[in-house]
């Protein structure tokens, strides 16, 4: 187990995140680049050109990782490893979002961190969209390539990140992606099924919500995704809010299941309240990794 990794490299993107001073390109902007480069030269929609994809894009990120992993400085090596993680930058561009001036530069800004329609969106939109992607992404962005991290190293967390990734930029169903991205879209669920859920059991314990703890399950899986709506419905018990609900993709407006039963008319201070979790998860995972460290 690689707990003094894991615990060095959180502590890092607590203090200093992305590293944005540097001026330097996120690794994870390059995995995204040979993604789209095996797109642009070898895009077949099959499963079979999708499931290469996948074999090419890992083992590119293995070896390049497995190479820089021979550098045994454990300083070293937890550096690299923040930048598989993103605590800071999620809370800190979810509570951007919310601190806007005016509407139209809160849909601005929340346009840049979700992928459904935003020109149209009021208030009460744009705070459930803050809450369902700060949620959602406590899962891939922090718990589950920590959990990685703790389990296989620099390397595993690396390779979920390229999963993570993949999917992100793949795993669409559409006419261009529908089954060159299947291989990505089931190789993410496969990843994210324990994340997702110690992240929605978490959230339920940092809230004391016993409510959360024992029905998030049943309004998670209410979401098309085997994984995504765990986090989102233990967040909207824990804080007794009704999030989900239809949604506009793309000019057309998706059924999608509501999670949780609270107030469905949701607030900057709803938001605020979902984004105070940080500091007692933060105090959590640093307690638990070290204290892991020390008896291990």
């Amino acid at each position: 187990m690689f707990y003094s990794l894991a615990l060095i490299a959180f502590i890092i993107d607590k203090l200093f995140a992305e590293f944005d001073k540097l001026k330097i390109k996120h690794p994870i902007i390059y995995i995204g680049d040979v993604i789209r480069f095996f797109e642009n030269k070898f895009y077949k929609d099959t499963v079979l050109r999708g499931f290469l994809l996948v074999l090419f894009t890992l083992s590119i990120v293995f070896i390049v990782v497995y190479c820089i992993s021979f550098i045994e400085n454990i300083f070293f090596q937890g550096f690299i490893a923040s930048f598989t993680l993103s605590s800071k930058m999620l809370y800190v561009c979810v509570k951007d979002v919310v601190e806007s001036k005016n509407i139209q530069e809160k849909r601005e800004k929340i346009s840049m961190l979700v992928s459904r329609d935003t020109k149209d969106m009021t208030n009460s939109d744009i705070n459930k969209a803050s809450i369902e992607t700060y949620a959602e992404n406590l899962s891939d962005g922090v718990i589950a390539p920590l959990f990685y991290l703790v389990c296989f190293g620099l390397i595993g967390a690396y390779l979920y990140k390229a999963i993570n990734t993949l999917d992100s930029m793949v795993a669409y169903r559409n006419k261009r992606y529908e089954k060159f991205g299947k291989v990505s879209a089931r190789l993410d669920d496969i990843a994210n099924f324990i994340p997702s859920r110690i992240t929605a059991i978490l959230i339920a314990l940092l809230f004391k919500s016993k409510k959360a703890f024992k029905e998030f399950k049943k309004y998670g899986s209410k979401h098309e995704s085997l994984n995504a709506g765990l986090p989102i419905a233990s967040m909207a018990l824990a804080t007794n809010l009704k999030l989900g609900g239809n949604t506009s993709y793309f000019g057309k407006v998706k059924q999608k299941p509501y999670f949780g039963e609270g107030k469905e008319i949701i607030e900057d201070s709803d938001v605020y309240k979902a984004l105070s979790i940080k500091s007692s998860l933060d105090i959590f995972i640093i307690i638990v990794l070290g204290v892991l460290y020390v008896l291990y």
